[in-house]
């Protein structure tokens, strides 16, 4: 067969790009289709060796799905500081595209089917003339846009947004994360008036707070934080985040409130603010200011089984390391990745995405 390409793009951050690849790589390759994967254009360069530049997205994808490729085979070009500042002031002049294009054709040999990651939008790499939309006139690929949704009228406007930027490469929309009040009349109405606008929509995908959750793992290694308790409740997932800034009189009530699994964060010196968290079933407790807490709180979170994380900043610094990434879909635990290839295969239209790119 020829080999098929997909370019799974963006409007905006934390939409469920990777997820996305992830779930249509396993179902490929559970078909038994040789799948590859490739990252034309990375921002987030992770260097888990001094020297040694990565893109943690594609060293994700390659452990979840086993490939034989390197990390490095596995992405076009990395715009790292370095390279940013040689092109912005003049110091370079490469045109970038070719370097991608030659990394791709390397990519693909021996491939059945090569799922594509874009960036965080559409914009991603415009001034260096490697945003999407050029990527995908380069590399001659069909595009699938990935938009979370945050309400009837930007999602109306991000979907004509990329018909427009993509044109013909758009071979349709998903819509993610939809509330369950707003599911009905997406699918009754916004569905209709889309497809009629000529936006195809492969998949609506209902929002589920699991799936939004990060394990106690990711965030010890966001925060790079210290284990005081239960190392090996690793992959126990958060679903809120609750800050314990306040007195425990005006905090007890709002902590109360709120449903499904939660991490308290609050300065390792407040011992009372602790011990209320792990008395009202909180998962996690991460204390700040690298201050340790008293034993009587190490003890109770052992008897409760609530893992304890010690970290170097402070409640601010804290909250905002978590938060930038608490709305990405990590796939994992292998209890999260079901889930959410149980959603596709409920909410997604593979049908339609096979006769688009006319898989048998």
């Amino acid at each position: 067969m020829t080999m098929k390409a997909l370019y799974v793009t963006s409007m905006h951050r934390f939409s469920g790009k990777t997820a996305v690849c992830l779930a249509l790589a396993r179902r490929f390759q559970h078909e038994g289709y040789k799948v590859g994967y490739f990252k034309p254009v990375s921002v987030h360069h992770w260097e888990p060796i001094p020297g040694r530049v990565h893109d943690e997205d594609a060293a994700f994808v390659r452990r979840m799905l086993g490939l034989e490729e390197s990390v490095e085979d596995l992405v076009g070009i990395i715009l790292t500081p370095k390279l940013v500042r040689e092109m912005r002031c003049g110091c370079t002049d490469r045109d970038l595209m070719p370097e991608v294009a030659a990394k791709y054709e390397r990519a693909i040999d021996g491939k059945d089917i090569v799922l594509l990651e874009g960036g965080h939008s559409l914009r991603e790499g415009l001034s260096f003339n490697i945003a999407p939309t050029r990527v995908a006139d380069a590399l001659d690929v069909p595009a699938l846009t990935m938009l979370r949704f945050r309400n009837q009228v930007s999602m109306g406007d991000a979907c004509i947004a990329a018909q427009q930027q993509l044109g013909d490469r758009m071979l349709g929309v998903v819509i993610n994360a939809v509330p369950e009040q707003s599911m009905d009349l997406l699918q009754r109405t916004c569905r209709q008036c889309l497809e009629e606008r000529g936006v195809p929509v492969v998949g609506a995908l209902p929002r589920r707070e699991q799936l939004q959750a990060i394990s106690v793992g990711e965030m010890a290694e966001v925060l790079h934080a210290e284990f005081l308790a239960l190392p090996d409740k690793k992959d126990v997932l958060v679903e809120q985040l609750l800050v314990g800034a306040m007195s425990v009189e005006q905090a007890l009530p709002h902590i109360r409130r709120v449903s499904g699994s939660k991490a308290m964060i609050t300065g390792g010196d407040r011992a009372d603010m602790q011990l209320v968290a792990l008395e009202t079933a909180a998962k996690c407790l991460i204390l700040t200011g690298n201050l340790r807490p008293m034993a009587e709180v190490l003890r109770h979170a052992e008897e409760a089984g609530v893992p304890v994380l010690l970290v170097r900043g402070s409640t601010i610094q804290t909250v905002e390391a978590i938060e930038e990434v608490f709305g990405k879909t990590r796939l994992g635990q292998t209890a999260k990745l079901k889930r959410f290839e149980a959603l596709m295969e409920e909410y997604f239209d593979f049908k339609r995405l096979y006769e688009a790119l006319e898989l048998t």
